[in-house]
């Protein structure tokens, strides 16, 4: 994979882009208000429900997906295959409320990059956008 700095020297690294898909919006405010504090990334749509985000991530082409489990109109994990459909490059990340098991297990099948429950995205949300990102 090509890193997406070339060198510090020649140019400036190029942010990643992240589109942000929860229903609940007070949580995706607060999502895209950690995140517009990190020069590594730029919040490039919200989406409110899956088949809202299948389409954002076709248009927009963001690096990195934020997915919530628990959606409208189409479940994080059949958004999960659709987005993965359209968009092959994609890393996907769950947020969720839920740490079971099955749910993990379940949108790793899905073809998600990573998992952070909602009760650690402030400790853990921007390091684990950088991981997959970098993969």
């Amino acid at each position: 994979m090509v890193s997406r700095c070339m060198s510090l020297a020649t140019a400036p690294c190029m942010p990643i882009r992240v589109l942000i898909a929860d229903d609940h919006r007070l949580f995706a405010e607060a999502l895209d208000a950690i995140l517009v504090l990190d020069p590594r990334i730029a919040v490039v749509g919200r989406a409110s429900d899956g088949r809202q985000a299948v389409r954002l991530a076709a248009d927009l082409q963001p690096d990195v997906v934020l997915m919530d489990l628990d959606m409208p109109l189409l479940d994080g994990i059949e958004a999960v295959y659709a987005i993965r459909a359209v968009r092959p490059r994609a890393c996907i990340l769950i947020l969720t409320g839920s740490n079971a098991r099955a749910d993990v297990d379940r949108a790793r099948e899905a073809g998600a990059a990573g998992y952070v429950t909602k009760d650690r995205v402030a400790a853990e949300l921007i390091s684990a956008i950088v991981e997959v990102a970098a993969r």
